[in-house]
């Protein structure tokens, strides 16, 4: 038996990966969608989500590429980068795979006709496309990013053809200023803060309901400690709290008390940080 069923729960709550059911549409981040879709939705162009480590910008994109594949109207597509050192060829593919190309030719100059034929195509379906890239700050050769304004140029009667959402750390916003061309087509640029007090304790229940705890897990007192250690960013409440869940079981505790919290406090170093 796992720390699911001895707590009661149809599965993890705070597994640390991006699951859009248990997405949280707190106050900034309510914020940040409404100004991302509006972008998209619009065919603004270029979008930026900016965020620091942890604060849930892969959840809110997520939520984001859910949402706007269940208009049905648009193409959309979400790519993760995992590394920066990569040519321009291998992301214009990528973007290529998600709008339905599988031939490029052998060129980076085939793949972007070959990309530019696609999106006149797919707005003549009268559907729009939207490519969200994660993890943006990765991109660290000007040549992609001044490819990415050449697709921002490609318009029908005033209608831009591929609109992208860029999100990524802060590091991001002096990377894409360096390119004024670029830099003067960003249409929205929005910034995830850290979530306050209130809002990580209603984050806290909002997980466990999802999940199916039926009672109150935690005591007031071990959330006050998730408040102050996490210092308000997702991934890290995600982590004290799936910590504390486990030591909790192994204690066999049916309670997350102060004392389980400050072991699990312990454990993973916050206190010197």
């Amino acid at each position: 038996m796992g720390y699911q069923e001895f707590y009661g729960l149809l599965f993890e709550p705070f597994a640390n990966h991006p699951d859009p059911r248990f997405y949280f549409n707190s106050p900034q981040h309510a914020h940040a969608r409404e100004y991302l879709m509006h972008a998209a939705q619009g065919t603004r162009g270029l979008a930026v989500l900016l965020g620091d480590i942890g604060t849930g910008k892969t959840m809110l994109v997520r939520k984001i590429l859910s949402e706007l594949y269940s208009l049905g109207t648009f193409q959309v597509g979400l790519i993760i980068l995992t590394h920066s050192d990569f040519e321009p060829g291998w992301l214009f593919s990528r973007i290529g795979n998600l709008i339905g190309l599988r031939d490029f030719g052998s060129s980076l100059t085939d793949i972007i006709t070959r990309i530019s034929h696609r999106l006149h195509e797919i707005y003549r379906r009268k559907e729009k496309t939207v490519i969200i890239v994660d993890e943006a700050n990765k991109i660290k050769n000007p040549e992609i990013l001044e490819e990415i304004r050449g697709f921002l140029n490609l318009e029908i009667a005033d209608t831009r053809l591929i609109s992208f959402i860029l999100s990524g750390l802060p590091e991001l916003e002096p990377r894409i200023a360096e390119n004024r061309a670029l830099n003067q087509r960003v249409a929205v640029k929005v910034k995830l803060r850290s979530m306050g007090t209130d809002t990580v304790k209603s984050y806290i229940k909002h997980r466990l309901s999802i999940a199916g705890a039926t009672r109150d897990i935690f005591f007031p007192e071990a959330i006050d400690l998730v408040c102050r250690y996490s210092k308000g960013r997702p991934r890290l409440v995600n982590i004290m709290c799936d910590n504390a869940l486990l030591e909790g079981y192994v204690q066999n505790k049916k309670h997350v008390d102060a004392s389980i919290m400050e072991r699990v406090i312990n454990n993973l170093g916050l206190k010197s940080e």
